[in-house]
């Protein structure tokens, strides 16, 4: 039983089906409709420095009282968020963040790799493109800061160009007179992702997966060290093993199995427009804004902000005016385009910025698999490769010693 639909629990349901797994899916919505659905869609293997580095704490500190900054924490008494905070300043070293740099590096590549194999293969098209994406500025401090920064992913193998005005203008001709450069990373890739997940659904289901969607898992029955029963509204499950992919939902589920793990709902934003794209258009990021604005095959997607303000749903219309702001600073004639939507959804974040992978120590057939951030859908892939590993009794292909929810005791 896989406990939520969205990119990671539906990688996890594929893998375990190709292994002639019977495998159960339920989700309390619908498969792909929460972080899945209206994210950036970007697989970046450049990006593997986390969250929490050196400086982010105190950059942090500035932004987080400003409702419209890149970073925002909504003001209120909470203690889970206050040790939260405690973690993540701890990880804000160096030490810390080149053990996440390396693990990273190992995940997107592997997931890079079997996204790959799903565009070579066919089965559903998801617009998957890897043309590389491109960092913009506008200030002349940043971009020379980001580009001393790229010295740190040298050992790691990753490459990049830096370019002047004229060069990011060719890339990308809606270019702002007051950028001042760029970077491109010629490694990454960009997709639509809710055709990503929906498709792979479908694939799922002809291999035998069923999906149960408006399921709402209610809690647990347990029986020695095993999970031996998922009560749910759509009633009750008995399963050899359970996998636990709720995403942001994850710590209040596993509260009623005498488990804490340290995740915090990261509101994120995006707006989408109807845009014909050329051909060559590639993602863009908008440094100093944290904004991306990718193509999709006919419409075009800003995302961005990062809001701590507990599972909340509701909208920011401060925080999409920035997103839209952003956006014209950067690029000119955005606002010629139809606005087709504004989404936001809830990424679980933890404090090391690493996801939480691997069997839990308290119940044998319970497999955690969540807390992936940003990153739910570029490590999707590897974590449904990885989860249906450990399932399977194999040895994982990546270590997930430093993954597992032992690291947060």
């Amino acid at each position: 039983l896989v406990i939520g639909g969205g990119s990671v629990g539906v990688c996890i349901a594929y893998f375990l089906s190709r292994r002639g797994r019977e495998v159960t899916v339920v989700d309390q919505g619908q498969v792909g409709a929460a972080c899945s659905y209206g994210n950036a869609g970007m697989i970046a293997p450049s990006h593997i420095i986390p969250l929490p580095a050196p400086g982010v704490l105190l950059k942090g500190l500035k932004w987080m009282w400003n409702p419209e900054s890149p970073l925002y924490i909504k003001p209120r008494l909470d203690l889970a968020l206050l040790s939260w905070l405690s973690r993540f300043g701890m990880a804000c070293r160096k030490a810390p963040m080149v053990r996440a740099m390396s693990l990273m590096r190992q995940l997107t590549q592997a997931s890079m790799a079997l996204y790959q194999d799903f565009a070579l293969a066919g089965a559903f098209g998801f617009h998957f493109k890897q043309k590389g994406s491109l960092m913009i500025y506008k200030n002349l401090g940043s971009f020379e800061a980001s580009v001393k920064e790229t010295e740190l992913l040298k050992p790691y193998g990753i490459t990049c160009k830096v370019l002047g005005y004229a060069d990011v203008q060719q890339i990308e001709p809606r270019v702002h007179s007051g950028v001042v450069g760029g970077i491109y990373f010629p490694e990454d890739a960009h997709l639509n992702p809710y055709e990503f997940v929906t498709g792979l659904a479908s694939c799922s289901l002809n291999d035998g997966v069923k999906v149960l969607t408006s399921t709402e898992v209610l809690g647990f029955e347990t029986s020695g060290e095993r999970v031996s029963t998922v009560r749910t509204t759509r009633g009750d499950f008995v399963a050899e093993q359970v996998v636990l992919a709720a995403g942001s939902w994850s710590p209040q589920l596993v509260r009623g199995l005498g488990m804490r793990i340290p995740i915090q709902p990261a509101k994120g934003y995006s707006i989408t427009v109807r845009c014909s794209e050329r051909d060559d258009s590639i993602p863009v990021w908008l440094s100093e804004t944290k904004v991306i604005v990718t193509p999709m095959g006919g419409i075009l997607r800003f995302a961005g902000t990062l809001e701590l303000a507990g599972l909340d749903f509701s909208i920011s219309q401060r925080r999409v005016g920035a997103i839209q702001r952003a956006v014209r600073e950067y690029l000119v004639g955005m606002d010629e385009y139809e606005l087709l939507e504004v989404w936001r959804g809830l990424r679980p974040l933890t404090p090391d910025g690493l996801p939480i992978i691997g069997k839990s120590r308290k119940w044998k057939n319970l497999i955690i698999a969540t807390g992936h951030g940003m990153q739910g859908l570029a490590l999707g892939p590897i974590t449904g490769k990885l989860v249906a590993q450990l399932v399977c009794g194999e040895t994982p292909s990546i270590d997930l010693t430093a993954l597992r929810e032992e690291r947060f005791l």
